[in-house]
This record gives structure tokens, sequence and C-alpha cells, in this order.
């Protein structure tokens, strides 16, 4: 009788830790401060929204880390920052379009990649359109991590 409640023991509470494992590493991890990070650099923490100028528009390749997609150049108040939007496939099943001169107001994450000051967008006004594209937490929506993707 004795052994049989050890092994029941034994089982519940492998079980329990299997599930606290698990649901561990469902939780998503910290960043820096402390504060929830969405994409692989963003930072709810670090958000900033600023308006601005559209200097230049390209689609930049992907490269090993992951910071490939449709880039702006702005020029706003804070100087010219390099805006990291997303796919552009995603921009444009969006019905969006970028060009230069183009006044825009981003909100997103200030982020230093490769030792240059970039703002990693979360929203993009132009006019009375909005273009979100990540959710609160800094999560993709075309990654279908996000809540409402695509």
């Amino acid at each position: 009788m004795r052994s049989s409640a050890l092994f029941v023991f034994g089982a519940t509470m492998l079980l329990g830790m299997s599930t606290l494992a698990f649901a561990q590493a469902r939780v998503p991890q910290r960043a820096g401060r402390g504060a929830p990070q969405g994409g692989s650099n963003y930072d709810p923490a670090t958000e900033v929204t600023m308006a601005g100028t559209i200097d230049d528009v390209r689609n930049v390749t992907a490269r090993a880390n992951g910071l490939g997609g449709l880039h702006l150049t702005v020029r706003g108040d804070a100087g010219v920052l390099d805006v990291h939007l997303g796919p552009a496939t995603f921009v444009k099943a969006k019905h969006f379009e970028f060009a230069k001169g183009d006044a825009i107001t981003v909100t997103g994450s200030k982020a230093k990649i490769a030792g240059q000051d970039v703002v990693i967008a979360r929203e993009v006004r132009k006019g009375d359109q909005v273009l979100t594209l990540r959710d609160a937490h800094g999560f993709p929506l075309w990654s279908g991590r996000a809540r409402g993707a695509w």
C-alpha cells in the first residue's frame, strides 16, 4: 500500500513540474529593464511618437538578424532616423504606400541596432490613414503571435 501511495505522489509531482515548465516556456521573456519584449528588438518601455517627413523608402533584403523589410528614412525634430516597418508584403496587403515627401507620424520603440539609432514602428499615421504593424506589446501582426493578426 505504501509503495502505491509513493507512486501516485511521485506521478502527481512529475505531472505538476512538467506543466509548470511548459507554462513558463510559453510566457514572453522580459527584456533589459524588465519590460516585456515583443518582437526581437521591440521594448514598449522605449516607445516614442515622432512626426516627420519621409526622405527615403527602401525594401531591405532580410538578413540573419531579421532586420529586413520596408524601411523609411524619416526627418523630424529629433533628426533623421531609420524607421523599420516590417515586411513590404504586409504593408501592401494593408493598402498602404509610402513615398518621399510624405508627412507621417510614427509610434514605435527606439532601439540601437548595429550602433545606429532606429525606431521599430508599431503604428504609422499618414493623413487620416493608420497602419498598425504591431500590438501594444510589440508583437508583429504579420507573425500570428499578436492578437488580430492580418
